[in-house]
């Protein structure tokens, strides 16, 4: 029986009509009783509650129970007692004990995800189960009983259970599962502060900073407007975590934060890698795990920093024991896991300590506009963030005691394990770490493995088991590639197969006078590729080529030359050889020692020409979607930037039989995700080319991300990327393409408030275009100069350099060039006075701005001419144009003119005397700089605070 909702009833599956309303309204009555007796009274009393009772009353409720009875029981002879719903009294009872009913099961499972319990993730789950239940409001096909005290009492239990929910799924780093049910139990209850401010902890620790300034807003106004207060301390104080996750505090200098205390609400990271299936052994490796970081986990270690260093041969299940115990530790961690691949034993793509802290920081909730170039900067930055969480850090797969060092975060409550092949002896020494040797796995355990894997034929071949084993060098990896095998092909036995490997292992030993263990490893390896179809066995030689941590099936596509159908159908095959793993939805990775033989592979049967082939194609797939992606999310600039030549033999990409479906033309959404999804592969290919021979598509792919990285905020990503391009371009002698990425840098560079290296490198790029006699690079690179040093106080050079700018343009007739030259003079002559000429230049600029279509540009004069405007006195136009400009930016995604429309507005209303209007503006376009890491945010907080606002009376 439903009650949770409409009224159900179902027997046996089968569902039956419980009848009209008031009959509905007795049952769902008696149900709400939890099997306790019902008094008549109370159901005259509900069923008539806004009138006196018919003289009737008695004979309605009987004959309602009697149809009830009918329904629930229709094989009782007529004079038989009922079992299920007997007289008691005057009053009626619902057995629960034969009946089902959602509430009670509601109330069972909330009960037994108590509070105080050491499982917060079943708990979690257990409430999950719980509000699965909740159809809807309780009886809500009942309205006579919407305020009855029982089904009112019914909310606040609702209530209960979905704040403990929320909070137990963030605190386990699940804030994403949770959020669609959190947000609709917030738009249920706009003023329900205490909603809102979980609401708003759940988009944070999902990474959805701005949803979750969008509520705060939204909530703040709903207040003001309704009930006529300010938020209260428990939204307050979401908020500010906010601002303080993410962002450094308004006018806190680029670098370190101030260290959090252990009680502030942070993000919870939940980093680690799926579980690994059928783990069998290494019993004395899991319980010193629990002796060491376990005890740190229960804030009784020894004060400093607890480090486990667990060292052993490739393939050996260094990875697979640290993920399987992290997994089964992870409730003695409740502020999260960070995990990372260092990829260590990559010749090509190693974790540098600066990409490995960023990923980290981001992780804890640090925009990536608000990160330090510098490594010792960010790794002052995390260790000041981990300082009193209780947080497990997992460093897989280092190389070196260098790539560990800088990621290590010195608490003794954030104990760090580390996977390496080599002993990493400087972290014993120095830093104290212990250090554990995973020797092969004992052959019992090996067999015990092939079993679960296998099953009952490793019992009817007992000596054939041990045998293959063996010849796996008793090592997870192999010995999971073996089993695959050994299912694959059901009609050979055991023995056959072990045979088939032993000739396969003498051939290679004759090949590798070395004879290590690892050539059994190959013998697997070999065996398992000899038996692939031979378009499976080449795209896995070619997936060792790929300088990512991870493909899709396009990537696949491109690198083999193929459509995305038959690339899906290569990939599944490879999966279920064990040859690559799922990394993600679509998403695909392998075992450093299976790049490796993939490679080696490669470079033993593909010709040179026909592995470059294979690269090419593949860096030519991400240039081609990266333009069209680009092209749908910033369409007005398309012409700016590099032009990627037609595919064919008569264009510069080859031809790929590949289409882009996540990044359709016109779709900004999906180009964004694809963007994003793609940016850390995006990178790895433009520094493999930039110094592996393929520079123009360095040059061309950074030239084309640069907006990407520079409005996502992607600052550190932006100025590596930008680095591997200039490197490109020298190595290629391109000065045009050298001098438009060192623009691009000296862009990023002024944006994070270093202005003296963005005037060196805009003077080097100057240089460099007049060399080539490229003036539209010069025009744009002039203004950019201009502009950097209006910011340092120097507005006569910077109207003298933005004014040679715009005459070039003008010349060219580069209309998008003159609207950005245009603004800034206007900007600039209102801010020095001379309203007439900045009139002028904004009102041309305007004009340009609708007839050529270029909304962003629109915004961002609009923006300047509500400055003028409110410099004249003029508020009502001023606030007019800033509405517009918002209006604008929020359609386009620009949220740097959207906080710059939020100040002018501010400002305006400010000057008409609307002190409380021009605060909330204010707050607003705060929230939008803090997020993006602007300085802009400093000096709106410092108005903010010297003029707080009054509150509503």
């Amino acid at each position: 029986m439903q009650v949770l909702g409409p009224v159900r009833v179902w027997r046996e599956q089968q569902a039956l009509d419980p009848g009209p309303t008031a009959r509905r309204a007795v049952l769902g009555l008696l149900a709400l009783a939890g099997g306790q007796p019902l008094p008549r009274s109370e159901l005259v009393n509900a069923l008539w509650p806004d009138q006196p009772p018919p003289a009737t009353s008695t004979n309605v409720i009987q004959t309602h129970v009697k149809h009830l009875r009918r329904l629930f029981e229709p094989d009782r002879p007529s004079r038989a007692p009922s079992l299920l719903l007997p007289q008691i009294g005057d009053g009626y009872l619902l057995r629960t004990s034969a009946v089902t009913v959602d509430l009670l099961r509601f109330r069972h499972l909330v009960a037994a995800a108590r509070p105080g319990t050491a499982a917060p993730q079943r708990d979690a789950e257990l409430l999950g189960e719980a509000l699965r239940l909740w159809q809807g409001p309780p009886l809500v096909d009942v309205p006579t009983l919407a305020g009855h005290p029982k089904v009112v009492a019914l909310d606040g239990e609702l209530q209960a259970a979905l704040t403990r929910y929320g909070d137990l799924m963030i605190a386990c780093g699940r804030a994403s599962t949770a959020l669609p049910r959190l947000a609709q139990a917030a738009a249920a209850k706009p003023l329900d502060e205490a909603r809102q401010a979980q609401l708003i902890r759940a988009y944070r620790a999902s990474g959805q900073r701005a949803e979750a300034f969008t509520v705060f807003h939204d909530t703040r106004d709903r207040l003001a407007d309704e009930l006529g207060v300010d938020p209260g301390p428990e939204l307050v104080a979401a908020y500010t975590d906010l601002l303080r996750a993410g962002a450094r505090t308004a006018g806190e200098p680029a670098g370190p934060r101030r260290a959090r205390g252990p009680d502030a609400t942070a993000p919870v990271p939940a980093q680690l890698p799926a579980d690994v299936a059928g783990f069998t052994g290494r019993a004395a490796e899991l319980g010193w795990f629990d002796r060491t970081m376990g005890a740190a986990g229960r804030g009784n270690a020894d004060p400093g920093a607890v480090i486990c260093v667990l060292s052993g041969t490739a393939g050996v299940g260094k990875t697979a024991l640290a993920v399987w115990w992290a997994h089964r530790a992870r409730d003695r961690f409740p502020d999260g896991q960070l995990y990372i691949d260092l990829r260590g034993y990559d010749p090509e793509q190693p974790v540098e300590p600066g990409a490995a802290l960023a990923r980290f920081l981001r992780a804890l909730g640090v925009a990536d506009a608000d990160m330090a170039l510098d490594v010792d900067e960010r790794a002052a930055h995390y260790r000041s963030l981990m300082d009193g969480r209780r947080m497990l850090v997992v460093l897989d797969n280092a190389a070196s005691v260098e790539q560990v060092r800088p990621l290590l975060p010195g608490a003794a409550s954030c104990p760090v394990l580390v996977t390496s092949r080599d002993s990493l002896a400087g972290l014993v020494a120095r830093e104290g770490a212990g250090r554990r040797g995973l020797d092969l796995l004992p052959i019992d355990d090996a067999v015990a493995l092939l079993r679960r894997l296998v099953g009952d034929r490793v019992d009817a071949e007992p000596q054939a088991a041990v045998t293959l084993a063996t010849q796996c060098a008793q090592l997870p990896l192999a010995l999971r590639v073996a089993a695959e095998l050994a299912t694959a092909r059901a009609e050979l036995s055991l023995t056959r197969l072990v045979d088939g490997l032993t000739d396969r292992r003498r051939r290679l030993d004759m090949l590798d006078a070395g004879g290590d263990r690892r050539t059994g490893v190959r013998a697997i390896l070999s065996w398992s590729y000899q038996h692939l179809p031979a378009d499976a066995a080449r795209a896995f030689r070619l997936l060792g080529l790929h300088p990512g941590a991870d493909v899709d099936a396009a990537a696949v596509a491109a690198l083999a030359g193929t459509d995305p159908v038959t690339a899906d159908r290569l990939v599944d095959r490879l999966c279920r050889a064990h040859l690559v793993e799922p990394a993600g939805p679509d998403r695909y990775g392998m075992h450093d020692l299976l790049r490796a033989y993939a490679a080696e592979l490669a470079a033993d049967v593909d010709p040179p020409e026909v592995r470059d082939a294979a690269v090419t194609r593949l860096f030519d797939y991400y240039l081609r979607t990266a333009a069209t992606a680009m092209n749908a999310v910033h369409p007005a600039e398309r012409h700016l930037r590099p032009t990627v030549p037609p595919t064919g033999p008569d264009g510069d990409l080859t031809e790929v039989r590949t289409a882009p479906p996540t990044t359709p033309d016109g779709d900004p959404g999906a180009a964004r995700v694809w963007l994003e999804v793609e940016r850390a592969n995006l990178m790895a290919v433009t520094a493999y080319g930039a110094r592996h021979g393929w520079a123009r598509h360095a040059v061309r792919l950074t030239a084309l991300l640069y907006r990407h990285l520079e409005c996502g905020g992607h600052y550190p990503d932006a100025i590596t990327m930008q680095g591997h391009g200039i490197a490109a371009a020298r190595a290629a002698a391109d000065l045009a393409g050298e001098a438009n990425l060192l623009t691009n840098l000296a862009v990023v560079h002024d944006h994070q408030g270093r202005r003296q290296q963005a005037v060196a490198h805009l003077r080097q790029a100057l240089t460099l275009y007049r060399d080539v006699d490229e003036p539209a690079g010069e025009a744009r690179t002039l203004g950019n100069l201009g502009v950097v040093l209006g910011e340092l106080g120097d507005r006569r050079s910077a109207i003298c350099y933005i004014g040679r700018a715009l005459a070039l343009l003008r010349t060219l007739g580069e209309h998008h060039g003159m609207i950005r030259a245009l603004g800034s003079l206007g900007q600039l002559f209102t801010v020095e006075g001379r309203l007439g000429e900045a009139a002028g230049r904004l009102r041309e600029g305007l004009v340009l701005c609708r007839r050529t279509g270029d909304r962003v540009g629109e915004a961002m004069l609009l923006n300047y001419a509500g400055q003028l405007h409110n410099r004249r006195g003029a508020h009502r136009a001023a606030a007019r144009c800033h509405a517009r400009a918002r209006s604008i930016a929020a359609d386009t995604g620009s949220r740097g003119v959207e906080a710059l429309a939020f100040d002018g507005l501010g400002a305006a209303a400010h000057a008409a005397g609307q002190r409380a209007q021009a605060h909330g503006y204010w707050r607003r376009a705060l929230a939008i700089f803090t997020e993006l890491g602007a300085p802009e945010a400093a000096a709106i907080s410092a108005r903010l605070s010297a003029e707080p606002p009054r509150r509503a009376p």
